[in-house]
């Protein structure tokens, strides 16, 4: 393998948990500063929680909402460029067309937007004595798969709820993707109980890295998000994970590692398409 080669099969990312409050400068620059921080530790992809810029509840989307591009976004552009790092912008309400998203912008070291992920699966659960959220009485789904190129590998894009749903992530595995992503805002319980098993078993049944980014926790929020952002690596082995403060953590992907994995259990080769397919009827970018 060339020098060369062996440099690009492996690249540090980071991922952010920020402590998110009501104040949107406030965390838009705290965002800035923690990117920042990454990039200085030799970070060329970094990952910021879901709703990184307001406080995550139905009753919050609307008031934080903004147009793409916007405030958060051209922070986003400027952040990426800056330090020169594929930043993957956890997620913004946006407003379009008189209805609200739950959406995930993605930059190159230029500065340039690259890819625009509206979450697909709304979070409606209800676990009695528990939790109850619905986020599809303010928000509508986005539509459509995700991914982006960076001179490493291929990367897919969801957004909370979305990494329930194993099937979105088999295909982000066919169609190339080594690093899934996942902005995501687990509960108090859900986290305890979920959390780190859905990323373990996203990593394993696909071979593939895994990401997650959580807002650090916030006792006295109307919605406490779990924290314990997470990186789980081809084997399903975490080996990144925050605790429930506000922290920057990272790992270095190992695309090689990924390889020799599939060489070794070669469930992609293995699969009986003659019996059963997972197959999309959208792609692009919502």
């Amino acid at each position: 393998m060339s020098t060369l080669a062996k440099t690009m099969s492996k690249f540090r990312l980071a991922v952010v948990q920020l402590q998110v409050t009501g104040v949107k400068a406030d965390n838009l620059s705290r965002a800035r500063r923690l990117v920042k921080e990454a990039a200085g530790q030799g970070s060329k992809v970094v990952l910021l929680p879901e709703c990184f810029n307001s406080p995550y509840g139905t009753s919050f989307f609307s008031s934080y909402a903004e147009r793409i591009p916007g405030e958060s976004t051209q922070v986003l552009s400027e952040t990426a460029r800056e330090n020169k790092v594929y930043l993957v912008g956890g997620s913004i309400p946006e407003e379009e067309g008189g209805k609200l998203y739950n959406s995930c912008t993605v930059f190159g070291p230029d500065g340039e937007m690259i890819l625009k992920h509206r979450k697909i699966h709304l979070f409606d659960i209800d676990v009695p004595g528990k939790i109850r959220f619905q986020e599809s009485e303010t928000l509508s789904p986005g539509s459509s798969l995700s991914m982006f190129e960076t001179p490493f590998c291929k990367v897919g894009v969801g957004i909370c709820y979305d990494m329930r749903f194993a099937e979105l992530a088999q295909l982000y595995g066919r169609k190339g993707c080594q690093l899934l992503v996942y902005p995501g805002a687990f509960n108090m319980t859900t986290g305890p109980a979920h959390w780190e098993l859905l990323q373990r078993g996203r990593a394993l049944d696909n071979q593939v890295y895994v990401a997650t980014a959580s807002p650090a926790r916030d006792e006295s929020a109307s919605y406490v998000a779990w924290g314990h952002s997470t990186v789980v690596n081809p084997w399903g082995e975490v080996i990144s994970k925050a605790g429930a403060e506000e922290a920057v953590i990272y790992a270095d992907i190992d695309l090689q590692y990924l390889a020799d994995i599939r060489q070794q259990i070669p469930v992609t080769a293995q699969r009986r398409d003659d019996i059963y397919t997972v197959t999309s009827t959208q792609e692009g970018s919502s």
